[in-house]
Formats: C-alpha cells, sequence, structure tokens
C-alpha cells in the first residue's frame, strides 16, 4: 500500500508562507480593479508579474512544466490555465476567473477568484456565488482531526444539491516549499476518507464549479481547459492553514 507524506509546516514556515499568502492575497486585490470591459487578459498578466516583483516575490506558474505566463486567466466557459493574450479583450456579460501563485523566501501562496465583467446575467451571479460557498464550506472541514474526505465530500454535496457539478479532473492540493506538494484534495468524494488533517498542514482548497457537466477538453494549447458542453464554469481557491478548530485563510483579500 502506498503511503502519504504530507508536510507539517514548523512556526517559522508558516510565518514565511503567511508572508508569502499576504503578497498572493494584495496582488489579487489590486487584480480585482483592474477587471474591466476592454482589458485585455495580457494587461492583467503583465500587471501582475510587475506587482509580484515589485512586492519581492517572483511567479510561480510562470515557466511551471512549461506554463507561459505569470497568471491564469480563464473567461467564461474556460475552467482553468487560461493562457493570458492581448486577443482576449473582456466584455460586458464575461466572468473572468484569476489563478495566481508567488513564491517569496522559498514558500509558495496559490489563490484563485471568479468576478463579473460589466453586468452579468443572474445565471452566473449564482455560479459565482455557489462556488466561493462552496470553498468557504470546504474551509471549515479543515480542522485537526478530521479526514481529508471531509473537506471534499462537503463541496461536492453543497454544489450539487445547489444544481452544479464540480469538476474531477483539476484538485486542490498541499503547498509549502513546492507549489504542489501531498495531499491531492478532490472537490469530491466521500467524507470517511483519506488522512487525518493536522496542526501546521497547508492546503490549497479550490473548487471548481461548472454551470452544465464537470466534464472539460484541454484546449490545442496544450494548457486552456474548457467546460465540454460550452457552459460556464467558476473557481475560487485559498491557501489554508490547519490549526485546531479554527483553519486559517491566509490569502484573504
Amino acid at each position: 500500500m502506498l503511503t502519504m507524506s504530507i508536510p507539517i509546516k514548523s512556526g517559522k514556515e508558516i510565518k514565511i508562507m503567511k508572508e508569502a499568502c499576504r503578497r498572493a492575497a494584495r496582488i489579487m486585490s489590486e487584480l480585482e480593479t483592474k477587471i474591466d470591459c476592454g482589458v485585455t487578459a495580457l494587461h492583467l498578466d503583465s500587471f501582475a508579474e510587475e506587482l509580484m516583483y515589485k512586492l519581492n516575490c517572483s511567479p510561480a506558474f510562470k515557466g511551471y512544466m512549461g506554463y507561459p505566463s505569470s497568471i491564469c486567466v480563464s473567461v467564461n466557459s474556460e475552467v482553468v490555465h487560461g493562457i493570458p493574450d492581448d486577443s482576449r479583450i473582456l466584455k460586458s456579460g464575461d466572468i473572468v476567473s484569476i489563478d495566481l501563485g508567488v513564491k517569496y523566501n522559498g514558500f509558495y501562496a496559490d489563490i484563485a477568484a471568479t468576478f463579473g465583467v460589466g453586468e452579468i446575467s443572474a445565471a452566473a451571479c449564482n455560479l459565482i456565488k455557489v462556488a466561493k460557498d462552496a470553498l468557504a464550506i470546504g474551509i471549515s472541514r479543515s480542522v485537526s482531526g478530521a479526514r481529508l474526505g471531509e473537506i471534499s465530500a462537503s463541496i461536492q454535496d453543497f454544489v450539487e444539491n445547489n444544481g452544479y457539478s464540480v469538476v474531477r479532473k483539476f484538485v486542490g492540493h498541499g503547498i509549502g516549499r513546492d507549489l504542489h506538494e501531498e495531499p491531492e484534495i478532490p472537490n469530491f468524494g466521500s467524507p470517511n476518507t483519506g488522512p487525518y488533517l493536522e496542526n501546521g498542514m497547508v492546503l490549497a482548497i479550490e473548487p471548481m464549479v461548472n454551470e452544465g457537466s464537470y466534464q472539460v477538453e484541454i484546449l490545442d494549447d496544450g494548457w486552456t481547459a474548457v467546460t465540454s458542453d460550452g457552459k460556464i464554469s467558476a473557481h475560487f481557491e485559498h491557501t489554508v492553514l490547519v490549526w485546531g478548530n479554527n483553519p486559517e485563510v491566509l490569502t484573504t483579500f
């Protein structure tokens, strides 16, 4: 049987990760103010990268397994890993998911959020709300002594009870000295499964919620994942510290 080794962060490591996460959260907060009709995805990427270096951190995604950009910008039916370019111009009614990571003093932080552009439909607004609430529910289950499956099952149950689906192809993950550490954190599963959570574990929890089917396809660029049925998708992520019965969101913005 395979065993899973989930890193436990020391007090010193947690302190550094909190600094990394504060920087990631600030970048996301400032990106939110730049999202508007007529703005290109490439402009958002350039703005984020410049701010990362101003804050003495570096883009975690750029060059990772060949990814060419500093952030992911995914619009409407794009689920995740959208590559920013100047041909993608935001327009009223779009929803745009921003996923970004930074490296600071040897440690990583990861955060994602979905925003409306201009006036969005009631259906899009509700999808965004459900995805955001699903993340909050998953975080609330991230307590010491719980099993990892509690996070996964709670997200799936909430999303499906609201008439949406959770993406299966991509999952959350541990984070620390590496961008992706153990454990994998699916957004679906059974509550009484998986390893037990312990103080000092740091998790990147990230539900991706589709309006229609959970199935996705990868475009010819090798990165951009889109819904198979063309319906819209929303994505939220926080980096979370497991600590007793009070999980701490490190990327609050």
